[in-house]
């Protein structure tokens, strides 16, 4: 039996293991790119930027300035015994963020005021980081009995950069994979903190290709690429934009990808965030 009050305290968690470090996988990938950096300035950025994250391990303490906005994806298994009115879990995530932000603590972002004031910012900003809502929980259903928790943390500088937008493809996977390189090669090099993470998603609507390309960055995972993922790393690296943008071998770390379904159209509607340095900043959480 789930008890709801397990969710608060696990989104709480979450918050607090993404911001603090990197997953294995990803020191792992970070300290095979500093083999392959020659640049000598370039590769000391790179130790310096993964002493960074050791450090902020240690320390608990985030690892970057911009602590970033939630985003939550909740998986709940068909088969899940949950003590306490379901309707209350996205209630329990929000409290859980909240709370995390307060330990962490987070950056005071958020905009006070009503729809048109959050807009001007003429009102200010909240003290309380706690303040900092997530955007809108995503909840789907999954196969058994468990209920999985996934919080990302989103930087202000991907997002700047991000893009959504068709792709005329006329059918050939070459055209495709060209143009959205190209897209990623024009985003590093405007990013500032590299080394990045570009992530991408496809899908047949503007909302559909968003949500594939956050399963990227939920999913995806360090060390593994498909062709494309690749392809894309590759002409990335190519582009010599290098750490911090200094130049050098190393501009991107990886890429992540997720292709949905497609509806019959020359077109291809396609979304990319090219992670910072940090990115993805994530945690998952399994309860029982």
């Amino acid at each position: 039996m789930i008890d709801i009050t397990r969710i608060e305290a696990a989104c709480s968690e979450a918050v607090l293991a993404a911001s603090i470090g990197y997953e294995p996988a990803k020191i792992k990938v970070w300290e095979k790119a500093i083999e392959t950096e020659s640049e000598e300035n370039s590769r000391w950025i790179l130790e310096m930027l993964l002493e960074n994250a050791y450090t902020a391990r240690e320390k608990r303490l985030p690892m970057c300035d911009d602590t970033g906005i939630p985003y939550v994806l909740i998986e709940i298994g068909r088969d899940a015994k949950i003590n306490g009115n379901p309707a209350k879990i996205i209630d329990a995530a929000e409290a859980g963020i909240a709370e995390g932000l307060r330990r962490l603590p987070g950056r005071p972002m958020a905009v006070k005021g009503d729809s048109f004031d959050r807009i001007t910012q003429e009102k200010g900003l909240y003290e309380d980081s706690g303040m900092v809502f997530p955007s809108p929980v995503r909840m789907k259903s999954v196969s058994g009995s468990k209920i999985k928790i996934t919080v990302l943390l989103q930087g202000g500088g991907p997002e700047i950069r991000g893009r959504t937008y068709r792709v005329f493809h006329h059918h050939n996977l070459d055209t495709f994979r060209t143009e959205i390189a190209g897209w990623a090669v024009e985003m590093a090099r405007l990013l500032g903190c590299t080394p990045c993470v570009p992530a991408i998603g496809v899908g047949r609507t503007h909302y559909e290709a968003n949500c594939l390309m956050m399963d990227a960055m939920a999913y995806g995972v360090f060390g593994e690429q498909n062709d494309l993922e690749k392809f894309i790393t590759e002409k990335v690296n190519e582009s010599n934009t290098g750490p911090l943008g200094i130049g050098g071998k190393i501009t991107a770390l990886q890429t992540f990808s997720r292709i949905g379904y497609q509806r019959a159209s020359g077109i291809r509607v396609v979304s990319m965030r090219v992670g910072c340095i940090v990115d993805p900043r994530r945690h998952s959480l399994i309860l029982e």
